[in-house]
């Protein structure tokens, strides 16, 4: 067997960045960025009034009131095309551009009109209520780094700059496959000993969530030419993932059954729990990873390492995030094998994280795994650990996010 971070090693390793493509910024979401976006110009590209009011010269202003002759007006959306002179104002409104000559804004709060005659009180210095040009964003500046995941508030920036499209990573595209006699899908009906496969739902749903494109190919039956039949669609592909017939069992004919089809095995077998009997290789150029069909197991591998190859593909850190936290409960000794503990978690008055694992781990308890915040990250050998000790954790959903 070999350790986890190897596994990781070797598989990240075998992937480089995908292409990138153009996509319609309101299709952007969720996507990795893969070129900087440079602002074109200033954002405000001039400068503009914060308030309603009046734009004035400053000097004028400087005796706490003034009385002053109303030349234009300057609405958001327009502008005054003169220029304001001695003793003159312009009437300007939030977004309104500042008409030249004018270098403050009053507040129409303290103003009284009577036609043309504006009284103003106060005084106003220079740049008063002024959103000068360049104030969010200056010309050629980097807005956004190459290697964001871009979320809603980057499409609202990247629409001020008025880009339309953005260069982003293509999508990782992953064929799912899974395997077994013994499975149907759901809604199909039920004999005595089938079993609903929920692994290709789950693992789907993952892959999409992580910005991956997920392939499902249904089914295959327990039988060594069964993927003889179904590789010569598997063109395009970035990787193959194959759930359950991984193990050792004489059912278990993944291994058997592509080493026919020229299978280059890298690894089998990880020392950690759940997740055992996880596979990598290639067969026909294409990588391939092999996940046990243990739903829990399945699922833990997918967040550790088909992640990990798709964040490798779209030229990201594949390391998992893992976020420091206390054990809410005491804990044995580990063997030689890297633990992943079901835990809930929550938030300690002392701003700390509390995890807390079920009580009992069964890789089959799959409802355990679906309302767990977080999996608790135990390495191989580790010693007893009590309530309040440090632990890591790898989020699953944290309360509150």
């Amino acid at each position: 067997m070999i350790s986890v971070d190897e596994a990781l090693s070797r598989i990240t390793k075998a992937f480089a960045p995908l292409a990138s493509e153009w996509v319609a910024l309101a299709n952007a979401r969720g996507r990795v960025l893969a070129e900087d976006l440079v602002a074109p110009r200033d954002q405000p590209h001039q400068d503009i009034s914060a308030m309603d009011g009046y734009a004035v010269r400053s000097a004028d202003l400087g005796s706490g009131e003034a009385v002053l002759t109303l030349i234009g007006e300057a609405p958001a959306g327009g502008r005054f095309e003169g220029v304001v002179g001695p003793g003159q104002t312009v009437r300007i409104f939030t977004g309104g551009p500042v008409p030249e000559g004018a270098d403050a804004v009053a507040l129409q709060e303290n103003a009284r009109a009577d036609g043309k005659r504006i009284t103003l009180s106060g005084q106003a210095p220079v740049g008063r209520f002024i959103r000068q040009a360049g104030l969010d964003v200056k010309k050629g500046a980097v807005v956004l780094r190459a290697g964001r995941i871009l979320d809603a508030r980057d499409l609202g920036l990247a629409a001020g700059l008025n880009r339309v499209w953005l260069k982003v990573r293509r999508r990782a595209r992953i064929a799912l496959l899974a395997t077994g006699d013994e499975l149907v899908r759901p809604g199909e009906p039920l004999g005595a000993d089938r079993i609903v496969t929920t692994n290709s739902i789950t693992l789907g749903a993952m892959i999409e969530n992580w910005g991956g494109s997920a392939i499902d190919l249904g089914i295959i039956a327990d039988r060594a030419d069964a993927f003889s039949e179904i590789l010569p669609e598997l063109g395009g592909v970035d990787l193959i993932v194959t759930i359950g017939g991984a193990s050792v069992g004489e059912r278990d004919l993944v291994r058997q059954a592509l080493g026919k089809e020229g299978l280059a095995l890298d690894f089998w077998k990880i020392a950690m729990r759940p997740g055992k009997p996880l596979m990598f290789g290639k067969v026909g150029g294409i990588p391939l990873l092999g996940l046990p069909g243990n739903p829990v197991s399945s699922a833990v591998c997918a967040v550790l390492f088909v992640k990990a190859v798709i964040r490798s593909l779209q030229g990201l850190d594949p390391i998992p995030v893992e976020v420091p936290a206390v054990l809410g409960t005491n804990l044995g000794a580990n063997d030689e094998r890297q633990d992943y503990l079901r835990a809930t978690v929550v938030w300690r008055g002392d701003g700390r994280l509390e995890a807390t694992p079920a009580s009992r781990q069964d890789s089959a308890m799959f409802a355990l795994f679906a309302h767990a915040d977080c999996l608790i990250k135990r390495p191989p050998f580790a010693e007893k650990a009590k309530v309040g000790d440090a632990v890591s954790v790898i989020p699953l959903r944290l309360p509150g996010a």
